[in-house]
């Protein structure tokens, strides 16, 4: 019974210790692209409040993508936050809409999936979550991490420890925060439809690379706006661009923006490499006429003006095709288009390669 000290009980049914509450801001918070966002778990600059569709103001309030980097010697760890929206989608779990997902890391470099809370509402508030994701550790001090909610938002978030027990910050060199990518696309990339958050392609790629990466995918509204990019190219200390647009732009707008958002950041930021990632050929395209002619027509458009940029200047530009993106079953969406859990394991396993030897270079 994983979550029984949430309820003053430890796993063995004894009264449980006292507990502290950690504000999040105390510790480390990592995935984050803005300092200068309206909220800290939001993931764009207030500045672009006035610049941009309400439909891609209200996606940024999602905290996906981020988390809080910790380590502490406490033989229990949970977590307690508010909720911004508290929302429910028919197609996705809770779990990886609104819950979160506690990470060890075993040895020098392999994180390990510990527990995802369960995102039930605590008697007598609106929006607030709180569980022990696990009980009973071994001494010593332990590294974790704590990946938030990807189609909802966070307020206050803390971390649950013994009373008395050390949490800090944790080593900043594991999930380097020397490292970073920054990834921009659609509800793919923002997480839809992980079953928990720690699945999403960005925290998958994030941990195998040890790197933070900034997830800036907006569900529908990643179409380009080069507003955005001129914002991306504001973020410090960037290593690699992430570019997946495609599955929300129609055919003209993979011809007419792709060229535009692009060479604004390779003016802007020359000196970092971008990787361009075609739209997936969803799975019933192979049935459906019209979409087995249109999607394939998106790339062709996306990539032409690819290679217009390359032959300007073929300098850390970087291309990754459709094929097998999603995988090679067709267990690798949820609904035909979002990604399971074994998707986003698909994905990240072909961008990674890509994405290695760029981040490892400096």
């Amino acid at each position: 019974m994983p979550f029984l000290a949430s309820f003053g009980l430890s796993a063995q049914g004894t009264p449980a210790m006292s507990k502290q509450y950690v504000n999040a801001l105390d510790l480390r918070i990592i995935n984050k692209g803005f300092n200068d966002s309206e909220r800290t778990f939001s993931r764009l600059p207030l500045c672009l409040r006035d610049s941009v569709r309400d439909g891609l103001w209200d996606r940024q309030q999602c905290s996906a993508g981020m988390g809080v980097r910790f380590a502490t010697d406490s033989r229990e760890v949970g977590v307690r936050y508010d909720l911004f929206l508290n929302t429910h989608m028919i197609h996705m779990a809770d779990t990886g809409l609104k819950g979160t997902d506690l990470y060890i890391l075993e040895g020098d470099s392999v994180w390990r999936h510990v527990n995802t809370n369960r995102p039930y509402i605590k008697k007598g508030t609106e929006k607030t979550c709180e569980a022990t994701y696990v009980s009973n550790l071994g001494p010593g001090i332990k590294e974790f991490m704590v990946y938030l909610p990807l189609y909802d938002g966070v307020t206050d978030l803390e971390i649950v420890v013994d009373g008395g027990a050390v949490i800090t910050p944790g080593n900043s060199r594991i999930i380097d925060r020397d490292r970073k990518i920054v990834a921009y696309g659609t509800s793919i990339l923002q997480g839809g439809c992980a079953s928990r958050t720690g699945m999403v392609a960005t925290n998958i790629i994030g941990r195998e690379l040890n790197c933070e990466v900034v997830n800036l995918g907006f569900s529908g509204e990643g179409k380009m706006d080069n507003c955005v990019a001129r914002a991306m190219a504001r973020i410090p200390d960037v290593d690699c661009y992430v570019l997946d647009p495609v599955p929300n732009c129609t055919e003209m707008m993979c011809d007419t923006l792709t060229y535009g958002f692009v060479k604004t950041l390779r003016t802007l930021r020359p000196e970092v490499p971008i990787v361009m990632v075609e739209g997936p050929i969803y799975p019933y395209a192979r049935y459906d006429s019209f979409f087995g002619d249109y999607l394939p027509k998106k790339n062709a458009a996306y990539r032409r003006n690819y290679e217009k940029l390359k032959a300007e200047n073929p300098d850390n530009l970087y291309y990754v095709t459709s094929d097998n993106l999603d995988g090679v079953e067709d267990d690798g969406t949820v609904d035909g288009i979002h990604l399971t859990d074994l998707g986003f394991k698909y994905y990240a396993e072909k961008l990674i390669p890509v994405l290695r030897p760029i981040i490892d270079k400096k």
